[in-house]
């Protein structure tokens, strides 16, 4: 079997679970790692047992033992890093979101559908064996009818300068809720139609556009309905929801963080079924982040040309919704309810 020439650029968060999940692969041969720090990036060379590090991507791209690059930088660089891959003749894995606007959004379609390298876009929860195994049970037809969809993700977030910078390129509604746009419709089969949102700055050190709390409602195809939570802040407390509601039930998502009980067991898939009341559990000790499962899809589109996971024009509708729904919070677009006089009498209500 052939292995792949890698070098991973962006050696912060994401990069290193990248790094942890593939240098030790038979198939990978880790050719350099790259950083803005070059402290942090010589620590990741010497820990992931890379052959070079450097602050510059651009000479990875003009190797020809570097087949494979992996985006792992801030997000409003995504773009102009793929573009330069692709026209380097390299493979892509890339972070998600693909860009920070609708504009860099139609130029990701348009470099992947003009190239023949392989481009993946890391939406790391279509590898994750508790969600695929969701999504199996709930398209089964399961619980039935899917009706409603509850997803929320709010983090406390003690590596605040981490997410400030993030807060720069991208509201929470954004860069995560690509993720669990893309798991509504995928858990369903069935596109999203509307969105609705609103957000507010929990915190005051940040900018006006930087709003770090954000929650959107959404509208499927089927006639489903959803909402999507999403708070980074040192203020909030984290919590983790997802839910789907059918007419015949219930599945809930419990990640084994989340656990109250036999948290060893991993995460918890928990159903219950409305006609016989009847209540199953389902544990998986399976990763999170299974970042080799990413990279061993890229190199399976590579050998075998296979499509894409999620597809090229899913990632495209996702954004489509996910940057409505950042437009909204950050314009403030919401309709005021018409003033209509007093329905209290005096002193009810504490009112005068």
């Amino acid at each position: 079997m052939k292995t792949y020439g890698v070098a991973v650029f962006g050696c912060g968060h994401i990069g290193c679970q990248h790094l942890q999940d593939i240098y030790y692969r038979d198939r990978i041969r880790l050719v350099g790692v790259v950083d803005a720090d070059p402290v942090r990036a010589a620590l990741c060379k010497r820990m992931y047992g890379a052959e070079s590090c450097g602050t510059d991507y651009r000479p990875y791209l003009q190797r020809d033992d570097v087949q494979i690059v992996v985006i792992a930088t801030y997000t409003d660089t995504h773009l102009p890093i793929l573009q330069q891959a692709l026209a380097a003749g390299k493979h892509v894995l890339c972070e998600k979101p693909v860009g920070t606007d609708m504009e860099q959004c139609r130029a990701f379609l348009q470099a992947v559908r003009s190239t023949d390298r392989k481009v993946l876009v890391g939406h790391i929860l279509r590898y994750n064996e508790t969600y695929r195994r969701a999504a199996d049970l709930i398209r089964s037809g399961l619980i039935g009818q899917v009706k409603v969809i509850r997803m929320v993700q709010n983090h406390h977030s003690l590596n605040w300068g981490r997410y400030k910078r993030l807060l720069q390129d991208a509201t929470p509604v954004l860069d995560c809720g690509v993720h669990y746009f893309d798991v509504m419709q995928w858990f369903t089969g069935s596109r999203i139609i509307g969105v609705r949102a609103f957000g507010t700055r929990i915190d005051q050190d940040l900018t006006e556009q930087q709003i770090n709390y954000t929650m959107a409602t959404v509208r499927l195809e089927n006639g489903a309905v959803g909402y999507y939570e999403a708070g980074w802040s040192p203020a909030m407390n984290s919590s983790n929801l997802k839910e789907v509601v059918g007419d015949k039930g219930t599945l809930q998502i419990v990640l084994n963080p989340y656990r109250n009980t036999n948290v060893e067991e991993g995460d918890l898939i928990r159903v219950h079924l409305r006609e016989s009341d009847e209540y199953r559990e389902i544990n998986l000790n399976t990763p999170y982040r299974n970042m080799w499962g990413e990279m061993q899809h890229l190199i399976r589109m590579i050998e075998e040309d296979i499509p894409p996971c999620p597809t090229h024009e899913e990632i495209y509708e996702v954004f489509r919704v996910a940057f409505e729904a950042q437009r909204q919070v950050r314009e403030g677009d919401f309709v005021p309810l018409e003033q209509d006089g007093p329905v209290c009498s005096p002193g009810c209500c504490g009112r005068i």
